[in-house]
């Protein structure tokens, strides 16, 4: 038999005007990211503005002293025959000067309207270029030209002839910008290159230094998980010095909750012994006593009443309902096993045939009493009305991200099933589906009280196998 068809399928939830639920905070992990990956992207900003800025400063000194040296070079091999004729080296500082639109410009004008030019700034306009006193120099930079955007360096200089006269001459040495905005972006993709891949190299490590540093604190959640989950009775001593305060609170506090179950289970069970004696003496004695007797039966009915009232209410109370830190995963097959055993023997007269559809890891997480008490009920009920059928199916329901998974429990017969309109006065306290069978009717409200004990919830309707009664039970996962 399908599962899925074995359980009644769940009513859509209305819809509400219920704002969303508040978004889940960041993890440590993530939050200590965030912090690092802003921290490391503002640190390595300022540090590339920084060398940015540093590189274009000494580039721009580099440049003025660059264009310095070629001044210097061309003054060092410029002549002045004794007519006073300006003879400038055949041989350029940088072969640059003798190739045109290089980018390299030298020029030099004098006295007289005296002009030269470099072979590669022939054909220029230096219109802008004007004469300098002997001994003064400037470099300008950068100015707009009809060749683009230049950066040079200008010197004035008094050359003596033989005849002990002076030429004025001023000599400039020029060079586009792109050259030197060319070096520099070289530099900033060099710069950002290296810059990134040094900042994903401090992400991973830090990443790495970050998972070392949290690994105690996911032992602790890992282990918190396993004592919820029933597989350890306490958390590890092993933790760091921070933690290891917490981690004791933690086991005690997993002590304390055990033992203050474990003290309430007895005392409800000394409480049971203490009430169930008293009410013995007082029946058997009303039993025993004159049958003319008028306050015989009233008495009889009264003290029937409070003995189904305190079997109840005690029941009730010794339900534990569902742990946080359970004690063990209880194995449900072998303890249906047990119980289909017993209740086999005792409805051996109806021939009753039980059989399972239970998942090999079915458990139950919660005290064993609880599932027994669960189990046996609304077994025993489907024994009491089924001819000779009853089936009982658990499956497990693992959702993602939860401890653990959800729990489908459903028992059906072959009887003769609950009506619609009687499912909510059969599941009342005291009710019996028929006053002929043999039952005190609280059995359903006991187990009514268990599941929602545990946060489950209890179904009722007809058996798609047998056409009986069907009583499904559904834990969600936690």
């Amino acid at each position: 038999m399908d599962a899925d068809t074995a359980l009644p399928s769940l009513a859509a939830k209305p819809k509400t005007n219920d704002p969303p639920p508040p978004r889940r905070p960041l993890s440590l992990a993530a939050r200590a990211a965030l912090a690092t990956g802003f921290v490391l992207a503002a640190f390595l900003g300022v540090v590339g503005l920084t060398l940015t800025r540093t590189n274009a400063d000494s580039s721009l000194k580099g440049l003025q002293d660059r264009l310095q040296n070629f001044v210097v070079a061309y003054l060092a091999g410029t002549e002045v025959g004794r007519s006073g004729k300006v003879l400038l080296p055949d041989t350029p500082p940088d072969p640059s000067f003798s190739r045109p639109g290089s980018g390299l410009y030298a020029v030099a004008i004098g006295d007289g309207g005296y002009k030269w030019e470099s072979p590669s700034a022939i054909g220029r306009d230096f219109g802008f270029l004007r004469p300098l006193a002997p001994g003064e120099g400037e470099f300008v930079g950068p100015v707009d030209t009809r060749m683009g955007r230049l950066y040079y360096y200008i010197y004035g200089v008094a050359l003596d002839t033989s005849e002990k006269k002076s030429v004025h001459l001023t000599f400039m040495v020029a060079q586009t910008e792109d050259q030197l905005e060319g070096r520099n972006a070289v530099f900033r993709r060099s710069l950002v290159f290296w810059l990134a891949s040094l900042g994903v190299m401090l992400i991973l490590l830090q990443m790495l230094l970050l998972r070392w540093s949290l690994t105690p604190l996911r032992k602790v959640a890992n282990e918190m998980s396993r004592v919820e989950r029933g597989e350890r009775e306490h958390l590890g001593d092993q933790y760091p010095l921070e933690l290891t305060g917490l981690t004791e609170r933690i086991n005690a506090f997993i002590d304390s909750e055990r033992e203050q179950r474990v003290r309430t289970r007895n005392t409800l069970a000394d409480l049971a012994h203490s009430l169930k004696t008293p009410l013995a003496v007082i029946r058997s004695s009303l039993e025993s006593a004159i049958a003319e007797s008028a306050l015989r039966d009233p008495v009889l009915e009264q003290v029937r009443k409070m003995d189904e009232l305190v079997a109840y209410q005690l029941a009730r109370a010794a339900t534990s309902g569902r742990q946080t830190f359970a004690t063990t995963a209880i194995p449900i097959a072998s303890h249906a096993e047990d119980l289909v055993q017993s209740l086999e023997k005792v409805y051996a007269a109806k021939n009753v045939l039980c059989e399972f559809d239970i998942d090999d890891n079915a458990s139950f997480y919660g005290e064993q009493g609880d599932l027994l008490e669960l189990m046996g009920n609304l077994l025993e009920n489907a024994f009491k009305w089924a001819r000779h059928r009853v089936l009982l199916v658990v499956k497990m329901r693992p959702v993602a991200g939860r401890q653990r998974p959800g729990l489908w429990l459903s028992v059906e017969d072959d009887g003769p099933g609950v009506d619609d309109d009687k499912i909510e006065t059969v599941l009342q306290r005291g009710v019996r589906g028929d006053e002929r069978v043999q039952g005190h009717g609280i059995g359903l409200s006991i187990v009514q009280d268990i599941i929602r004990a545990y946060g489950g919830e209890l179904l009722v309707d007809r058996s798609p196998e047998f056409n009986g009664a069907r009583f499904s039970v559904k834990f969600p996962p936690v």
